[in-house]
């Protein structure tokens, strides 16, 4: 299992924090055998807990030249008609994926095409299926005129109650593949995906998705 590169560093840095509490643990402190054993037990499957986190396993994206696919692993909570007032500002077609702490965390780009737009918010970390979450927490906006629908479509990436560092690896004027590797959120969050008004929606909540492989809708 490969790890991602946004967890090497804290893989590292968590193992060496562990193993420098159990030195501590053992010279400096009188805590019987069980406290000892229990402690040890608990860091290590919250250590093999943020391993897990990280993985970043092999996915063949799916080429789908007629429409939108999921920029994120997780589960479908909203799909509705909103008013979008950022970019748009206009009704689109909503769909929001929760990505769990036990999710794969890699985010891709739902369509291919250039970055047309693209702008980062500091906010704060309310839980990511708070309604407020998408306007009032960390975030990034992405919208990309895509190759073959000739559609701009605008993705977020929202950070949630745990997430504390949202990454995107691209700017404006980039070109971006269908199911290309996008970005990174860290420990729990949640991707919103605006699409036209006549799209055609292939998924509902409840159901589950996976980046890079799971279709959306049809344009």
């Amino acid at each position: 299992m490969r790890i991602h590169k946004e967890g090497k560093g804290i893989l590292l840095w968590s193992l060496l924090g562990l193993l420098l509490f159990h030195f501590f643990l053992i010279k400096h402190t009188n805590v019987s055998s069980f406290g000892y054993v229990f402690f040890s037990i608990s860091s290590s499957l919250i250590y093999l807990w943020i391993v897990w986190f990280f993985r970043d396993p092999c996915v063949s994206p799916i080429i789908y030249e007629q429409g939108v696919i999921s920029p994120a692993d997780g589960k479908v909570i909203f799909v509705h008609e909103v008013y979008e007032d950022e970019f748009f500002k206009d009704k689109r077609i909503k769909i929001s994926i929760f990505m769990s702490p036990f999710n794969v965390h890699i985010n891709r780009s739902p369509v291919s095409g250039v970055i047309e737009y693209f702008k980062y918010y500091p906010g704060k970390h309310l839980v990511a299926w708070h309604p407020k979450s998408s306007k009032d927490n960390e975030r990034t906006t992405v919208v990309v005129f895509g190759d073959n629908s000739k559609e701009r479509i605008l993705f977020r990436q929202i950070a949630g109650f745990m997430a504390r560092r949202i990454k995107f690896y691209h700017k404006k004027g980039d070109r971006l593949n269908q199911g290309e590797e996008c970005g990174f959120i860290k420990f729990g969050s949640r991707a919103d995906v605006f699409l036209p008004i006549n799209a055609r929606v292939l998924v509902k909540p409840g159901d589950k998705v996976q980046g890079g492989t799971s279709v959306l809708a049809d344009l």
